[in-house]
């Protein structure tokens, strides 16, 4: 037995306390997988449940393909897993959406993965969606951040918009596609202007930016009106709110309000385009993974594949 796995079993205490004290240090425990929790508590654990002390002192963090390959590499740790974690929506159509006739998922962001997966495991495009070489994720604005940093995802892939305080804790790609925020109402509301959102109840969701988006726009416009907001977990909750009359309005990406659109349903001025959303794809801060992502996406911006997957999934010119 070596001497670290007898030790460690007196410093797990100081080890909770360690990971309290970090950021986000408690939402970063709930999440660790098990054999994050023996690498950074040391191997005592292993040898309390009776695991073979040598087995657990010569440990190779490369061919778990977790957090990183024996040099730190998330490009390797990629390599020895096979496969590309990503975090997607499933709930947006035409970026991430979960079918539910295939249930499988499908969209601009699920096809940018695969070629994300394809430049890292050295592989086509083609053969990569073929493969399967993507396990997917569904996040919230709430979860992506938290899930990269915890290497439970390698990327995310999920309208994720950037901003210089996201640019601090994580990396972004080139923007691979901007949007604007819209404000959609049930037609039989009455509410046909923004300054008819005074005293009502805007849905958004939960870590978005979009609240911060309405009020710059209705100062920038010189609009008298205070909304209040609710924020959700989720688009769906957002959306069965509005249509239950519990919120006025639902408040988000176009994109995202697209897939909620329908003959009962219309846009607010349509024509005031405000909170610009440029969507990049996020990587852990500083991994070698980010230089290859941010590749791949300049690479498909300028050879014309992001123009025409634009064209098939949003039935747009980009």
């Amino acid at each position: 037995m070596c001497l670290a796995a007898i030790n460690a079993i007196y410093l797990l205490p100081g080890c909770f306390a360690r990971a309290a004290r970090t950021k986000e240090g408690v939402l970063i425990m709930q999440n660790i997988s098990r054999r994050n929790f023996l690498k950074t508590c040391g191997l005592g654990v292993a040898a309390v449940a009776g695991m073979s002390a040598l087995a657990g002192c010569n440990s190779d963090p490369a061919a778990s393909g977790s957090n990183g390959g024996s040099d730190g590499s998330k490009v390797q740790a990629i390599k020895n897993r096979g496969k590309l974690n990503c975090g997607v929506k499933a709930d947006v159509i035409g970026y991430g959406y979960l079918s539910t006739e295939t249930g499988e998922y499908e969209g601009l962001e699920i096809d940018l993965c695969y070629q994300l997966a394809a430049a890292v495991l050295g592989t086509t495009y083609e053969e990569a969606k073929e493969q399967g070489l993507c396990e997917f994720t569904t996040v919230t604005p709430k979860t992506r951040g938290p899930l990269i940093d915890n290497d439970t995802l390698d990327v995310v892939v999920a309208t994720y918009t950037i901003t210089p305080e996201r640019e601090e804790d994580w990396d972004f790609s080139e923007p691979y596609r901007t949007d604007s925020v819209g404000i959609m109402v049930m037609k039989s509301s009455g509410i046909t202007e923004m300054a008819d959102l005074d005293g009502k109840i805007i849905g958004v969701s939960q870590g978005s930016t979009t609240k911060d988006a309405i009020l710059q726009m209705l100062e920038d416009e010189g609009i008298s009106a205070t909304p209040t907001f609710n924020e959700y977990p989720d688009y769906p909750s957002i959306n069965s709110a509005l249509e239950s009359g519990n919120i006025d309005a639902f408040a988000m990406d176009r994109s995202t309000l697209n897939t909620y659109m329908n003959d009962q349903k219309e846009y607010v001025e349509p024509d005031i385009k405000f909170g610009t959303q440029e969507y990049g794809v996020a990587t852990k801060k500083g991994s070698d993974l980010s230089e290859v992502v941010d590749d791949t996406v300049t690479e498909l911006l300028g050879n014309g594949w992001m123009d025409e997957e634009i064209t098939t999934w949003l039935g747009e010119s980009a």
